[in-house]
């Protein structure tokens, strides 16, 4: 008869979120011995999580915290909606969020580096995700700093955790417009704070092909380097924040809505699940 109770196994379910079949062959197998149990279905996770290497993580979830001068900002991956709400996946990125804060973490590397309650945050994500039976990475992770900041974080279903998540810093009083900043940041996805951030290859390989697109719609010659400029510029609009129409009033530029409100725009990150 097997050692341990109805009640052992309602504990060990709740503790790792593992199916009743498997609990229950783990305590069977560890012969009522909890610990044991536990650390078989984590053996039995780790096989898995091999065996998920190669599986698409489209769900999850973006989190970000301030704290200290300093901002945070993550994106957990995992396989399914289902498990992005799940409570343990949440707590999950709570404790990553957290590790990755504390660190100063920026950047993936720097970020599964970081301690996390005496393990490495790769090596936490690693013990979840084979417990939760999907694949679970860190995607994205940045920690600005800065005076001050705004964080937005956007539902993109009301069922399901935030899934668009925007840190701005920033220095200035007004919060409000740094702030709805943030929302258009969290829209229009600029790839680049200023024109200067731009790496000269992009911009080359940019005016590149403008020309070739000009030329092939058959633009004259000798017109060809202002109409390749403004369609350059055109590109500059899209993909540098203080170039972009702000997307409450297309004729503002953001430069000009942060310089009326009396803030400079330091830094911002932006992650967006599955993009």
């Amino acid at each position: 008869m097997a050692n341990f109770s109805i009640a052992d196994l309602k504990a060990l379910r709740e503790q790792l979120g593992t199916g009743m079949v498997d609990t229950k062959k783990a305590l069977e197998e560890a012969d009522g011995n909890v610990e044991k149990a536990v650390e078989i279905l984590r053996l039995k996770g780790a096989k898995g999580n091999a065996k998920r290497a190669d599986r698409a993580a489209t769900e999850g979830l973006v989190a970000a915290v301030e704290n200290d001068g300093a901002a945070t900002l993550i994106e957990l991956a995992c396989e399914t909606d289902f498990v992005a709400k799940n409570d343990k996946f949440v707590a999950l990125a709570d404790t990553v969020l957290a590790a990755v804060a504390a660190a100063g973490a920026d950047g993936v590397t720097a970020a599964l580096a970081a301690d996390a309650n005496g393990k490495t945050v790769e090596q936490l994500i690693a013990d979840e995700a084979a417990i939760l039976g999907e694949k679970i990475e860190l995607r994205g992770a940045r920690t600005l700093t800065g005076d001050a900041f705004q964080i937005y974080l956007h539902k993109t279903s009301k069922d399901l955790p935030p899934q668009v998540g925007v840190v701005v810093a920033y220095s200035g009083d007004d919060a409000e417009t740094a702030r709805s900043i943030a929302q258009h940041i969290s829209f229009a996805a600029p790839q680049f704070l200023t024109r200067d951030e731009v790496s000269s290859d992009v911009v080359d390989k940019e005016r590149e092909i403008v020309t070739e697109i000009s030329r092939n719609e058959g633009k004259p010659e000798a017109a060809l380097p202002k109409i390749v400029e403004g369609r350059v510029n055109a590109f500059f609009k899209q993909v540098v924040l203080l170039d972009q129409a702000y997307a409450k009033d297309n004729k503002l530029s953001i430069q000009k809505v942060a310089d009326d409100a009396g803030i400079t725009l330091t830094g911002f990150a932006r992650f967006k699940v599955g993009a």
